[in-house]
């Protein structure tokens, strides 16, 4: 049977291109709010960090009807690190919609999406968007869609591929890059044209592939997935279990059943052939199980999902300040919330350490494990955080690293200091293209070469460069990178942050905080230009004198502290310090906090 009433298509594309906002504009346009309905922008951003980010981290579904035939729409994240939703969401649609930006042309995480929707056989509608950006470059950006196409061995019908040209935030496509469209009717159009409906058999037993999983305190796990084979209805018995056999087949019920209409979960008495349903009532189902009748079992093959690349250890908070913010402070908090969101993460690894205290937590990379970190601190979760580090393989005795393809576009007088910069983290220049004023520079650089070169690389282009990273593969490890070489203000000892002691510390180097902050002894309260550490008194008081000189109670004056981010502080801190995230706060310190026992530490070695 074919569905001629279902399409199911994913969005795919790199970071900030605009696919949520393209999704906005379906959903008006499709009649899914009320005319008088007050939405917000990038609704599908529903996530807190997601809405203050401008960033998609987790694949959702959507769905709009148009003429009649409902179009199930997952909308993807497009940050490499967030690589995981992607890879699995694809084998829940039968085409995509490669949105590339007009004026930047397909990026790294663009090359990485499309690979795996052309290996699934998908079909591929391209647009273009942002049409109506003054730098963007159409005819070039085409050019560049062909030869990514070429480069990926896309099939002759794929590469076929038919245009779009489109402004998401105007709601408007059109078939002519020339003609502004007045809405999106042609990729409406487009996509019930060209993109296949779902085929099967609705007769024949079940066969559900899971490629997404919800967390609900009140209903457990909510297993997310196309129907692939036959019908399923509330209260069925199933079998679940997994192709590669890591887990005996088990007995269930399909307590509830829901579809998606619009931004909500319709309940639903029966689904089949090519519907994309949310169901609950199975304990322990996981990404990349098969849900299948009892009368016969047959699991379904599920994409190898990237291994984590960067570690990171997730540690109880010791320091002085411990318990002051934090609602959870327990390991046993720390342990349950961590292994909690291994339930409904597949890219994310949580192992124990010979400490009870302590776990180590493997992802994506620094930003899969900062949003980690940021929405346990929301929760009111306390913890210490180390440096990130990479996790090396070996292959054929070799010790091997993971390596980025690191894309940069700069401005041509910034070319030399990031080349400069790049060459030092053993680096290798792969291509360099002019684009009108700027370049664009590919390298292939080790993935602990880019730690901490975010803000060098905006210091040195000025704030205009753009940086953007994908996994490329693994290669020999490459030798020693210096990982920082400036050293750190510590605080000398305990108290509140004076304007005296602070005047008498920014002669040193620059601060991280501001007066009348509670500091402790061990804390990290600035960068200091040179390497190695200093201690400095941030609590050191003026001695009062009974006698007055003229000037000397003149006001003294603070440079405004620089104040770090979660992602900075991560890139910030070396081997040797820990990140204290609370729910109010995000401190530096020493992992030993003693400034004697640590001069004895170094004095031993």
């Amino acid at each position: 049977m074919i569905r001629n009433d279902l399409r199911n298509i994913a969005i795919i594309a790199h970071v900030d291109h605009g696919k949520t906002t393209l999704v906005d504009g379906m959903l008006k346009q499709s009649g899914t709010f009320r005319e008088n309905q007050v939405v917000n922008e990038r609704v599908m951003d529903s996530n807190d960090i997601e809405r203050e980010r401008g960033i998609t981290i987790l694949a959702k579904n959507t769905s709009v009807v148009y003429n009649g035939v409902k179009i199930n729409i997952v909308d993807t994240p497009g940050h490499a690190d967030f690589g995981g939703e992607v890879e699995r969401i694809l084998k829940m649609v039968d085409g995509v919609i490669l949105l590339v930006d007009a004026a930047e042309g397909p990026m790294p995480q663009t090359r990485f999406v499309l690979q795996h929707a052309l290996e699934l056989g998908h079909r591929v509608i391209i647009v273009i968007n942002k049409i109506d950006r003054p730098d963007a470059r159409i005819d070039e950006v085409i050019d560049e869609c062909y030869e990514l196409l070429m480069d990926l061995n896309a099939s002759d019908e794929q590469l076929d591929s038919p245009i779009l040209f489109c402004s998401g935030r105007d709601g408007t496509a059109s078939t002519d890059e020339h003609v502004v469209g007045t809405d999106l009717t042609p990729l409406f159009d487009k996509i019930l044209e060209y993109i296949p409906a779902p085929e099967g058999e609705p007769e024949e037993p079940l066969q559900l592939l899971v490629s997404s999983i919800d967390y609900n305190d009140y209903v457990g796990r909510i297993a997310i997935g196309k129907i692939e084979r036959g019908s399923i209805k509330v209260n069925q018995e199933v079998t679940i279990g997994d192709y590669h056999e890591t887990k005996k087949p088990y007995r269930g019920k399909i307590v509830t059943l829901y579809q998606i209409a619009g931004l909500e979960r319709v309940p639903a008495e029966k689904a089949t052939v090519g519907d994309i349903v949310c169901i609950s009532g199975i304990e322990n189902i996981t990404i990349g199980d098969t849900i299948c009748d009892t009368t016969k079992f047959e699991p379904l093959p599920f994409v190898k999902i990237s291994e984590p690349t960067v570690e990171m250890t997730f540690s109880v908070n010791d320091s002085p300040f411990a318990g002051r913010e934090g609602k959870y402070v327990t390991s046993r908090h720390l342990r349950d919330r961590l292994f909690r969101e291994l339930l409904k993460d597949v890219s994310l690894r949580v192992s124990e350490t010979d400490s009870t205290d302590s776990f180590k937590v493997a992802g994506r990379g620094e930003m899969h494990l900062s949003i980690l970190i940021e929405n346990m601190r929301r929760e009111g979760y306390e913890m210490g955080v180390s440096t990130p580090r990479v996790l090396y393989k070996e292959i054929d005795g070799k010790l091997c690293e993971p390596i980025e393809e690191l894309v940069v576009d700069v401005p041509e007088t910034s070319v030399g200091a990031v080349m400069e910069k790049m060459g030092t983290r053993k680096a290798e220049m792969v291509s360099m293209t002019p684009m009108g004023s700027r370049m664009r520079v590919v390298f292939h650089v080790p993935a602990r070469g880019l730690f901490g070169y975010r803000n060098e690389f905006l210091t040195d282009t000025k704030g205009e460069g753009i940086m953007n990273s994908v996994f490329y593969g693994y290669e020999q490890y490459k030798g020693d990178i210096p990982r920082r070489s400036n050293g750190s203000l510590v605080a000398f000892e305990s108290g509140e942050a004076v304007t005296y002691g602070l005047y008498n510390a920014q002669e040193r180097g620059a601060l991280f905080i501001g007066a009348g902050t509670p500091v402790y002894e061990g804390m990290i309260v600035g960068v200091s230009p040179k390497p190695g550490d200093l201690v400095v008194n941030v609590c050191k008081k003026k001695h009062l004198t009974n006698t007055r000189a003229s000037g000397s109670d003149d006001a003294l004056r603070l440079i405004p502290p620089r104040v770090l981010s979660l992602e900075d502080s991560l890139e910030f801190i070396a081997d040797d310090e820990l990140v204290e995230v609370t729910p109010k706060n995000i401190r530096l310190r020493k992992k030993t906090l003693s400034n004697i026992q640590r001069a004895k530490d170094r004095a031993r070695m």
